[in-house]
């Protein structure tokens, strides 16, 4: 593999161009094919820098997956004061964004997991959603909500299972386009908010978090 020609950067800039090798290569070859040799390698530092700043491998991997999964802010930021459809189909198209950027590690973080059953993989899966659902009830006008929130919450969560495998049938199969993905997404969650969360609401609560 070439050596990409080292450059001064500050700490944060260095852990942060580390982190975009990794991504490249984990989503390009899988996690058991790459070595902290080739990261160093393709990033451009020595090999110890990579111990400075994640400790080892599996701590860099679980790293880019948590960079991966969670939702950065920029998805929810800054929207115009819209309807809650208006705001959702943004937030949409700016997720779909990242995930068309970052196509290969995506498959790779929501495929099987590459070290088995981890618990941290888990934690941080877990971690993704509650942020994923964060950023649906900023677009939707819903933080305020208390009334059902626990219910509310969950049933965004488990939507979020569904949204990871109509992505494979976008970037993996080809059944479905990024149009259809864009439209799907949106109409289920206003679906889920507007239709089956009042229906919820009739059921008995379960204790609130």
């Amino acid at each position: 593999m070439q050596r990409t020609q080292r450059r001064r950067l500050s700490p944060d800039a260095r852990r942060a161009e580390i982190l975009i090798a990794a991504r490249r290569l984990f989503g390009a070859d899988g996690y058991s094919a790459v070595s902290t040799a080739d990261i160093a390698a393709a990033a451009g530092v020595a090999r110890g820098l990579i111990n400075h700043y994640f400790g080892d491998k599996r701590q860099l991997y679980l790293e880019v997956v948590r960079q991966m999964m969670v939702v950065p802010p920029s998805v929810s930021e800054q929207l115009p004061p819209g309807t809650p459809e208006e705001r959702l189909s943004i937030c949409v198209g700016r997720w779909l964004d990242v995930v068309e950027r970052n196509r290969e590690m995506w498959l790779s973080a929501i495929g099987p997991a590459a070290l088995g059953n981890d618990p941290d993989i888990d934690r941080i899966m877990l971690e993704a959603d509650e942020i994923a659902t964060d950023h649906i009830l900023e677009a939707a006008l819903l933080t305020g909500i208390a009334d059902g929130r626990t219910k509310l919450r969950a049933m965004l969560r488990a939507h979020s299972a569904m949204l990871k495998a109509a992505s494979r049938e976008w970037l993996v199969r080809g059944t479905l386009t990024r149009d259809d993905l864009h439209v799907m997404l949106t109409r289920t969650v206003l679906h889920l908010l507007n239709t089956v969360f009042p229906a919820l609401k009739g059921n008995p609560p379960c204790p609130e978090s």
